[in-house]
């Protein structure tokens, strides 16, 4: 099929393509026999309805139509292959002459990745964290350990720091409870965070039967992050009874014999989690470093669209989270405060993933890089690590919403990632060299 291309900018392309009639035939004759399925005319059977009398009963522009919208996709691809453009998003047909019999011509405007030059891998750089010492995440899990096999025991005086209390909890304002701001016989641990500011300095000093006021900002439901008077009321104070780090813990905690050997496991996987942190910071920062090495424009129509479809997204969550913009920027710890602000930094930071995605694209097709069976059994194990299900799970998943596509996508960007930082050169803040090769993922970390 002719077609011809017309550089529209630098990442956008017309397309004009003609189809003979002769390979529009077959869409014609499959469109006749459909139509010839569905309707009935008396003095024909199902099926068997001339194409003539079609004609006169329903038109020949329909028919027409039914063929050139079966025939479009194929001639698009066509043109696509002939003009050597890789397209982005769907574009925008046009039927610009129809001669019945002779042929049809359509014009397609579409998107396209612009060309551009990658650098050679080996002269980027980058530098991420020397490795932290493992031993105070070693003994944090322990101590996580230790809580979780924790006994406790009632006693008769004043909470301290360390104690488990059972409370009860009402939010008001100007003396009136406020709705859905009430809790009863909570379990909580003086000093261990994660409730309402100001609960651990009202409930230290408080025995059974005491309780307290104090002001604080409420979290969670309609009125998360409203200011209120708190009123704690003390039911229980338990004393708790942390185990000793001893060859009994080792052995009830573990499946090793000795503490030593126990620290020994946490320590290596400590530093496998470590190690996988820093080869992750590390591909970062190399991808990032070649996104600003790489010199071209992302195509504005699909910058516009994966915006707005992160926007939507957005917006949803904070819906159905109950907040507003303003009350999230006030309570989260972003970089900006206000929400121009804000979704200048997404509108920035879809820029630089969409180019992202379009550099390692070209990458992987100009090395030729292909998926395996076992790159799509590796992405699945990985994913059902991360999501809490199974590698079966993740697969059925896949099949009904369709991913196939856009995985084995994510599979090639990462194999062409690797190929980047295999000969990148990447330092750790100490002015050691980094070796990105070996990596190991949280999964097998674990």
């Amino acid at each position: 099929m002719p077609s011809t291309v017309e550089q529209l900018s630098p990442s956008r392309v017309k397309l004009t393509v003609e189809i003979p009639f002769a390979d529009l035939k077959p869409h014609l004759d499959a469109a006749y026999r459909e139509i010839a399925q569905q309707v009935t005319i008396p003095g024909f059977r199902k099926g068997k309805v001339p194409n003539l009398v079609i004609d006169q009963r329903f038109g020949r522009g329909m028919v027409l139509q039914e063929a050139i919208n079966a025939a479009l996709p194929g001639a698009f691809e066509a043109a696509v292959v002939e003009a050597k453009v890789v397209p982005l998003g769907e574009p925008e047909v046009e039927v610009t002459k129809l001669e019945d019999g002779e042929l049809v011509e359509f014009t397609a405007a579409i998107d396209v990745r612009p060309d551009f030059t990658v650098p050679a891998f080996s002269s980027l750089t980058a530098e991420v964290e020397a490795k932290r010492s493992i031993e105070e995440d070693v003994d944090e899990r322990i101590s996580v350990l230790r809580q979780r096999f924790a006994t406790t025991t009632e006693v008769d005086r004043p909470a301290a720091e360390g104690d488990q209390v059972t409370i009860s909890l009402v939010g008001a304002r100007d003396g009136e409870p406020l709705p859905d701001a009430s809790a009863e016989n909570v379990t909580y641990v003086i000093g261990s965070g994660g409730m309402i500011d100001g609960l651990d300095e009202a409930v230290t000093g408080l025995s059974a039967g005491e309780e307290a006021t104090f002001a604080s900002t409420l979290v969670g439901g309609a009125l998360e992050g409203e200011p209120a008077d708190i009123t704690v009321t003390v039911s229980k104070v338990s004393e708790q009874n942390l185990p000793e780090v001893d060859d009994d813990f080792a052995q009830l905690v573990s499946e090793f014999d000795t503490v030593e050997e126990m620290r020994a496991d946490l320590a290596e996987r400590v530093e496998q989690l470590v190690a996988a942190e820093q080869v992750s910071n590390g591909r970062d920062k190399v991808l990032e470093a070649l996104v600003d090495a790489t010199d071209f424009e992302v195509p504005e129509r699909l910058l516009e669209g994966e915006v707005s479809s992160r926007k939507a997204q957005i917006t949803d969550q904070l819906q159905r989270a109950g907040l507003t913009l303003e009350r999230y920027l006030e309570q989260a710890d972003e970089a900006t405060d206000t929400p121009e602000a804000f979704w200048a930094d997404i509108e920035k930071s879809t820029q630089r993933s969409l180019k992202a995605q379009l550099i390692l694209d070209k990458i992987a097709e100009d090395a030729e890089v292909g998926v395996e069976q076992a790159d799509l059994q590796e992405l699945l194990v990985r994913k059902a690590y991360q999501n809490g299900s199974s590698p079966e799970q993740e697969a059925q998943h896949m099949m009904e919403h369709n991913h196939i596509g856009a995985w084995m996508q994510e599979i090639r960007r990462n194999k062409a990632l690797g190929l980047i930082v295999a000969e990148a050169k990447v330092t750790d803040s100490d002015g050691n060299p980094v070796d990105l090769s070996g990596a190991v993922t949280e999964s097998e970390a674990e």
